[in-house]
């Protein structure tokens, strides 16, 4: 079986939909009457021409309408509503009653970062992460995240987690990996959750620990983190940082399998020609085996064709 223990090192490229987060109305936006936010909207109040676009965008109250959305943005934004300047631009970068335009949506996000959202502090990190509408700038991605993440915003500091770890922008440094990971991880983000366990499960930045490993594995895996999920797996198969457990590893590869994880799928595969964990059964080990090879997936398609013959099955 192959231990899975590399940190997911892409930066997160979904720009944040911040309406949901910020309402100036008083309540959920469904109990809010919506001709007098129109009316006060109209009267130009910029927190209820943010409220009203808001309320197109999410279809509360009226008929989801992206188009009217953005119009009531632009009016707060041009305001100087940082919300709405940071949801402007949200709708830009994802073509939301506007054609796409980074260059649009980055000229928003800087008005409101510029203001101190984090939301649009990280959309902007983003951005020059992954050289949407800008040139790719490592230096300014981090500068934007730390803003971020110093307002407690976990995406953004899971992102700097990332950049240390990986040395993107900045110096490569473990200890500031796993710090950003742990806020981040701490908030209930699974993939910090996960990193956080490959850095104890390999010894990053910290003494290698794998009963913490675990536990942060499993914080990951109870929100239906594939990898994290596997990983356990791998720990219940070889017996590190608890008792080896077929029957336990089964369970845990099978969850990773269910989500298309392909490595898992294989490794089901492998336990269930070879009975470990429960009753040896080739018919589902082809089925596994299958489902890993058509993702392209190699010691799949080379079990797949070894089943007459498990004890040469590819681990």
């Amino acid at each position: 079986m192959r231990s899975v223990f590399l940190g997911r090192m892409l930066f997160a490229v979904i720009l944040s939909w911040a309406a949901c987060l910020v309402s100036e109305a008083a309540g959920a936006a469904e109990q809010v009457d919506v001709q007098a936010v129109r009316q006060k909207a109209e009267q130009g109040n910029a927190a209820a021409q943010f409220n009203l676009g808001v309320m197109y965008a999410k279809g509360q109250g009226v008929k989801q309408d992206y188009a009217q959305a953005r119009q009531w943005f632009q009016k707060a934004a041009e305001q100087g509503f940082a919300n709405a300047q940071n949801n402007l631009g949200v709708m830009y970068a994802n073509g939301y009653g506007v054609k796409q335009d980074y260059a649009q949506a980055r000229q928003w996000y800087q008005k409101a970062a510029e203001q101190g959202n984090a939301e649009a502090q990280y959309n902007l990190g983003v951005m020059y992460a992954n050289g949407y509408g800008v040139k790719q700038d490592y230096a300014q991605a981090r500068q934007w995240y730390q803003k971020a993440a110093e307002q407690g915003n976990a995406e953004a500091q899971y992102n700097l987690g990332v950049m240390y770890a990986n040395g993107y922008g900045v110096k490569q440094d473990y200890a500031q990996a796993r710090q950003w990971y742990q806020k981040a991880a701490e908030q209930g983000n699974a993939e910090a959750q996960y990193n956080l366990g490959v850095m104890y499960a390999n010894g990053y930045g910290v003494k290698q620990d794998y009963a913490q490993a675990r536990q942060w594995y499993q914080k990951a895996a109870e929100q239906g983190y594939a990898v994290a999920q596997y990983n356990i797996g791998v720990m219940y198969f070889k017996g590190q940082g608890v008792k080896q457990d077929y029957g336990q590893a089964r369970q845990w590869y099978q969850k990773a399998a269910a989500q298309g994880y392909a490595q898992a799928q294989n490794d089901l595969g492998v336990m269930y020609a070879n009975g470990q964990g429960g009753k040896q059964d080739y018919g589902q080990a082809r089925r596994w085996f299958q489902k890993a090879a058509e993702q392209g997936h190699a010691d799949a398609q080379h079990n797949f064709g070894l089943l007459s013959n498990p004890f040469y099955l590819s681990r």
